[in-house]
C-alpha cells in the first residue's frame, strides 16, 4: 500500500487528480493583480512578470516566502490577498457590463477542457480536484464554471493552511474518497506546475505534465513528468493510454 493509501476500498478505481490553476482554468490575471494588490498595501515591493507568474501552483503564503516578503508581514499580506480574491467584489466583470466580481472570477476556462472531462467520466474514470487553493476559493470557482457536474470530487488546501502543499492535499483527496492501492485502486496527477510533479512523487504517484500551464521552460521535465502533453485535446487519450 502507497503512503497515501487509506483501506476502505472494496472496488479498484481508476483516479484522475486534476490541478485547478494553469490546468484547468487560466487563473493568471486575478491571482496577480490580487497578490499586487497586498504586496503594495503592506509596502512591499512588487516583483517583475515574470517572478509573478510563479505565484500560480504553490500556495500564497510559499509564494510570499520566496520573494523574501519579511516574516512579520506574510499573514497580513495573505489576509488582504483573501480578501480581494474571495471576500469582496471588486473588479470589474469582462462579461457583464457594470457587475463586480472578486478576483477568483478574474478566470477562464481552457478551450476544451469540458470536452476531456466529459470523456474521461464517459471512460469510466474518478476526476477529482486536488489543489493547493484554499477549497474554500475553489468552490465559487468550480461552481462558476460549471465544474460541479463535471467533476466527482471538489478538494484543496485548508483554510487553516493545515494543508497547504501538494501531497498533503493527495492524502486528504485518498482519505475522503476512501483510496486503497491494495485493493486495485490505482491513481495519475495531471498539473501544470513542478509543484504537481513533487507532490505526486512523494505520494508514489506519477505526473502527467501540461504544457498549457504556466511550467517554465523545462521545469515538468526536471521535476519527472513521466510524460507532458503540449495541448487539452491530448489529455483525455493520454489518461487512458496511462492507464491501459
Amino acid at each position: 500500500m502507497s503512503e497515501c493509501s487509506t483501506s476502505s476500498k472494496s472496488n479498484s478505481r481508476r483516479v484522475v487528480l486534476l490541478d485547478l490553476d494553469g490546468t484547468l482554468t487560466k487563473s493568471d490575471e486575478g491571482i496577480i493583480t490580487c497578490a499586487k494588490l497586498a504586496l503594495k498595501e503592506i509596502g512591499q515591493p512588487i516583483p517583475d512578470e515574470a517572478e509573478m507568474q510563479r505565484f500560480i501552483g504553490p500556495s500564497i503564503l510559499e509564494s510570499f516566502q520566496r520573494i523574501k516578503v519579511p516574516e512579520n508581514l506574510q499573514m497580513q499580506g495573505l489576509a488582504i490577498y483573501r480578501k480581494y480574491y474571495s471576500e469582496i467584489a471588486a473588479f470589474d466583470d469582462p462579461n457583464v457590463p457594470g457587475n463586480k466580481i472578486p478576483g477568483c472570477l478574474l478566470n477562464k476556462v481552457y478551450d476544451g477542457i469540458p470536452e476531456q472531462l466529459i470523456k474521461l467520466r464517459e471512460a469510466g474514470f474518478y476526476l477529482a480536484t486536488a489543489s493547493c487553493k484554499p477549497e474554500y476559493q475553489m468552490k465559487p470557482i468550480c461552481d462558476y464554471f460549471g465544474f460541479n457536474n463535471l467533476i466527482d470530487g471538489i478538494y484543496g488546501a485548508s483554510r487553516d493552511m493545515s494543508r497547504i502543499t501538494k501531497a498533503q492535499v493527495i492524502r486528504y483527496v485518498f482519505d475522503e474518497i476512501g483510496y486503497d492501492s491494495a485493493q486495485g485502486d490505482k491513481a495519475l496527477m495531471v498539473g501544470d506546475r513542478w509543484t504537481d510533479a513533487d507532490g505526486a512523487k512523494e505520494c508514489g504517484l506519477d505526473c502527467l505534465g501540461c504544457a498549457w500551464g504556466y511550467a517554465e521552460p523545462g521545469e515538468l521535465k526536471a521535476h519527472g513528468s513521466y510524460r507532458i502533453i503540449d495541448s487539452v485535446s491530448e489529455l483525455s487519450t493520454a489518461v487512458l493510454e496511462y492507464f491501459a
